[in-house]
């Protein structure tokens, strides 16, 4: 009852906010989320040892000394439309903090976004919040002692439980482990039907918080990586190209800030923003915002990665093909994708 009391909210809260991929401060409070929580002071204590003086002119990691940090683009918009731009922002801006952890070696981490939606409890496809997803992550580190499965796990099929857009109401998307990480056997002595796994590559966080305003940002990104912001998005529909400049109070989408530069004709400071729109839209997926432009500077969240599996690592569990070896032991793990109205 409790939850179906909280998704009604969710849903309210969506079809009321014009076209707004974040949910109220009510909505967000009622999942039992922190509303502009820090689990530490850490930003605070590098805030102070590291000096505007520091900070360059120019910075960003997807250039950084030569190396490309930033992850690659995504599209929150396929196969269907979800308003999970929340998910898409911090899973993002975390998989680039990996990245930095590793110096850029070895194969790209992307992570799960579907088993946030399922699992979560920062959102679903009617919106979320910059604050909820390193807190959920969090929480499971710390209680499950894993953390989000990696998108080869659990791809994107742009749902939850709640949404009404396309195959999603023919589909049970309950948090079990077959909806968190699973495989699916080729051949019926190899597994068969698809297994939820108890074992899975996943990556964790071992610190979070809320930032805003410009210096923050920057000590922030310049630090430890990037971030995930919120931001009007209605002024960048048919956004193609240049520095958007325009001031704002709306807040209905979050995307993940990679860095700033100065535009040299106009002398203009912007942020470089990696959306989740798909690279066909804006500057390959990306668009820059001059300081002080559509909100985005009030509201920012940053994660600190914990553990995560990886090569170098040596922290795998190497699983069969079929996933018999690392199967769940959950009444919902051996099976077929269930629709609702079998």
């Amino acid at each position: 009852m409790k939850l179906f009391l909280i998704l009604s909210l969710i849903v309210l809260s969506s079809a009321f906010a014009k076209k707004s991929e974040l949910l109220t401060r009510e909505a967000q409070e009622a999942l039992g989320i922190v509303y502009r929580g820090n689990l530490t002071n850490s930003h605070q204590e590098l805030s102070h040892k590291l000096s505007l003086e520091d900070i360059p002119e120019e910075f960003t990691w997807c250039n950084n000394n030569g190396k490309n940090f930033c992850t690659i683009s995504r599209n929150q918009h396929i196969p269907q439309y979800c308003g999970s731009c929340w998910a898409f922002a911090a899973t993002s801006a975390l998989a680039d903090r990996i990245k930095i952890a590793r110096n850029a070696v070895g194969s790209e981490i992307t992570l799960s976004v579907q088993h946030m939606l399922n699992c979560g409890t920062a959102g679903s496809c009617h919106g979320g919040s910059v604050d909820g997803p390193y807190q959920w992550i969090h929480s499971i580190s710390v209680s499950t002692k894993s953390g989000i499965s990696y998108e080869s796990g659990q791809p994107y099929l742009a749902c939850s439980k709640d949404s009404t857009e396309g195959f999603c109401p023919k589909v049970n998307w309950d948090c079990k482990p077959s909806n968190v990480a699973r495989t699916c056997g080729s051949f019926s002595e190899e597994g068969g039907p698809c297994t939820g796994l108890k074992y899975y590559p996943n990556a964790q966080v071992s610190d979070y918080g809320s930032i805003s305003g410009v210096d923050a940002m920057k000590k922030e990104i310049f630090a430890r990586g990037p971030i995930a912001c919120g931001i009007d998005s209605h002024p960048l529909l048919n956004y193609e190209q240049g520095v958007y400049s325009g001031e704002s109070e709306d807040m209905n989408h979050v995307v993940s800030v990679v860095g700033w530069g100065v535009e040299k004709e106009t002398g203009t400071n912007y942020w470089i923003v990696r959306n989740s729109w798909g690279e066909y839209w804006g500057e390959m997926g990306y668009v820059r915002v001059a300081f002080g432009s559509l909100n985005i500077e009030s509201e920012c969240a940053w994660a600190v990665p914990g553990d995560f599996t990886a090569p170098e690592k040596n922290n795998q569990v190497h699983c069969h093909e079929g996933g018999d070896n690392c199967q769940a032991s959950d009444d919902f793990t051996s099976t077929k994708i269930k629709f609702l109205d079998e």
